[in-house]
C-alpha cells in the first residue's frame, strides 16, 4: 500500500513534528492491515460501507458510527464536527469517506495539504436522497454495483413504508421531536431537519410549526405546539428524560401528549442518520404512533 509523505503539509510546528513521527512508524501498520485504508466519518457512511460489505475497508471511524455494533471496535478519531488534524492522520487513511459538515475547517485544510482523497456524500431527508448517498459511499469505495442494488432496495423500503403510514393522512398526528431535556430545557425541531422528515415520511404532521432547524423551547413554545406525542432519541444521560420526567415538566404537562403518557423512543441513528435503516425507522415510527 502506498505512503504519503507528510513533509509539505503547512502545519503548526508541533504538528509537523508529530507527522513526522507517524510517517515512519506507519509502513508496518499498514502492511499488517491489508486492505484498510479508509475513514469513514459520520454514522450512516459507516453504516453503508457495512452494508455494501466493504467492512474490510475500513482503518478508522468517528464517534458517531456506533451501527453495527462490531465497528465501535475500530479505532475512533473523534466527533466528526471537531477532529483534530493529528487523530485523523494517526491512523493513516488513503481514503476518508465523510457525511457533509465534518470540520473544523482548519482540519479540512490540513487534511487537504496532505492530499488524502477526500469524499463529502451528500444528505437529503428522502429516499432518494438515501439512495444517492449509498450510491455516492459505493462509487468511492469502487463498489457502485452493490451500492445500486442496495440504493433500489432502501429506497423501496422507505416508499413502501410511508405509503402505509400515508392511510392515516385524514387524521395525522402532531409530533413533538424533543433533540434535548437537558436540565429540563427543551431542544426541539423545526422545519429542514431530519426530525421533520422522519415523522411525515411516518405519517405525522410536526408540531413545531413556523421554526427551521432544532431550536430551545420556551414553555409557551412548547405548549402552543400542543403535540399529541413526544418523539426522543432513546438514549441515557443528561440529554434523555423518563416519561415522569419529561411529562412533570411545565412545558409540556398541559399537552394532549402529556395527558395520553405519549412517548416513543427510536434509536437516534435509525431514526435520524437517513442511511440502510431509514425504511425500519419509518416503519417502527408509523406503528408507534398508529399501531399496525
Amino acid at each position: 500500500m502506498r505512503r504519503r509523505s507528510f513533509s509539505a503539509i503547512a502545519v503548526s510546528s508541533a504538528v509537523y513534528l508529530a507527522l513526522g513521527a507517524l510517517g515512519a512508524a506507519l509502513s508496518p501498520a499498514e502492511a499488517a492491515r491489508g486492505e484498510a485504508d479508509t475513514l469513514a466519518i459520520g454514522g450512516s457512511v459507516t453504516e453503508i460501507v457495512y452494508a455494501l460489505g466493504q467492512e474490510h475497508r475500513l482503518v478508522a471511524r468517528d464517534t458517531t458510527s456506533t451501527y453495527p455494533p462490531e465497528a465501535t471496535a475500530l479505532p475512533d478519531v473523534g466527533y466528526m464536527r471537531a477532529l483534530s488534524p493529528e487523530g485523523v492522520l494517526s491512523v493513516g487513511p488513503d481514503l476518508i469517506v465523510s457525511e457533509e459538515g465534518a470540520g473544523p475547517p482548519e482540519t479540512l485544510a490540513v487534511l487537504e495539504e496532505a492530499a488524502i482523497p477526500f469524499v463529502t456524500v451528500p444528505g437529503a431527508f428522502t429516499a432518494e436522497g438515501v439512495a444517492a448517498k449509498i450510491r455516492a459511499v459505493g462509487d468511492a469505495l469502487d463498489a457502485s454495483e452493490a451500492a445500486e442494488t442496495l440504493a433500489a432496495e432502501v429506497a423501496n423500503e422507505i416508499e413502501a413504508a410511508s405509503a402505509r403510514a400515508a392511510a392515516h393522512a385524514d387524521a395525522p398526528k402532531r409530533v413533538l421531536f424533543i433533540l434535548s431535556a437537558q436540565g429540563g430545557r427543551l431542544m426541539g425541531a423545526g422545519d429542514d431537519t431530519g426530525a421533520a422528515a422522519i415523522i411525515e415520511l411516518a405519517g405525522g404532521v410536526n408540531a413545531l410549526e413556523g421554526v427551521t432547524g432544532y431550536k430551545p423551547l420556551s414553555d409557551e413554545a412548547a405548549a402552543a405546539a400542543a403535540p399529541d406525542v413526544i418523539l426522543m432519541m432513546d438514549r441515557m444521560g443528561d440529554h434523555g428524560a423518563s416519561a415522569e420526567e419529561l411529562f412533570a415538566l411545565p412545558a409540556l404537562a398541559v399537552t394532549p401528549a402529556a395527558e395520553a403518557r405519549a412517548l416513543i423512543k427510536i434509536d437516534g441513528l435509525k431514526l435520524l442518520g437517513f442511511g440502510p435503516r431509514t425504511g425500519a425507522a419509518v416503519s417502527e415510527l408509523a406503528t408507534a404512533l398508529y399501531g399496525d
